[in-house]
């Protein structure tokens, strides 16, 4: 079975978080109280913290589910090519609209001094093209963004309900076989002398 290189850095704090909600479960407090030096505590915390990737291990699975989902909703793969089309439907627009009006003027300017020649027609032609093509992908450039806002809106949450469903299982995990576990077979027996 394929398992991880322990714990990402990322993801210390919730090791560090749960040792701290373990090392306060009335069963584990109450065997450490038996230390008034309280030096039992510090040293089991210690060597938990330097054993935090063996303890990980019990709970890889629900760690390597939790990170499939987390690169998942961060992953940026869709998002790339929509940048592009919407890069496209924001600029499209009004190039191709202010080239269709510098045509136009040149067209309608040119049949002013004398009699419409094959040049103005042309440029008149091109002009309301372009014109025609601005108006064209302003429409869809403003349908994109709305269908892109109401598939953000809709679609992330699952996304990161999911990265956060599999971030619980991996820490009810991680403090039910890892933590809780390991503190219990290293707890100080109270019947050694010191």
């Amino acid at each position: 079975m394929h398992t991880t290189s322990g714990i990402w850095p990322q993801d210390r704090a919730d090791f560090v978080e749960l040792l701290h909600q373990a090392l306060e479960e009335r069963e584990i407090r109450d065997a450490l109280r038996a230390d008034p030096s309280g030096e039992a505590a510090v040293r089991l915390r210690s060597r938990a913290l330097a054993a935090a990737d063996e303890i990980a291990a019990a709970a890889d699975e629900e760690y390597r589910v939790y990170l499939a989902a987390r690169a998942t909703s961060t992953g940026r793969g869709p998002a790339t090519g929509l940048t592009g089309l919407l890069l496209l439907a924001v600029l499209a627009p009004p190039v191709s609209a202010a080239a269709g009006v510098v045509l136009l003027l040149i067209g309608y300017g040119a049949g002013l001094w004398g009699p419409v020649s094959e040049f103005a027609l042309s440029a008149r032609t091109a002009g309301w093209l372009l014109t025609g093509f601005g108006a064209v992908t302003a429409i869809s450039g403003l349908l994109a963004l709305l269908v892109t806002a109401v598939r953000g809106q809709g679609g992330r949450r699952p996304g990161r309900s999911g990265t956060e469903r599999a971030r619980r299982r991996w820490r009810r995990a991680l403090l039910d076989r890892g933590v809780l576990p390991y503190l219990r077979r290293h707890l100080p027996d109270p019947s050694l002398p010191g």
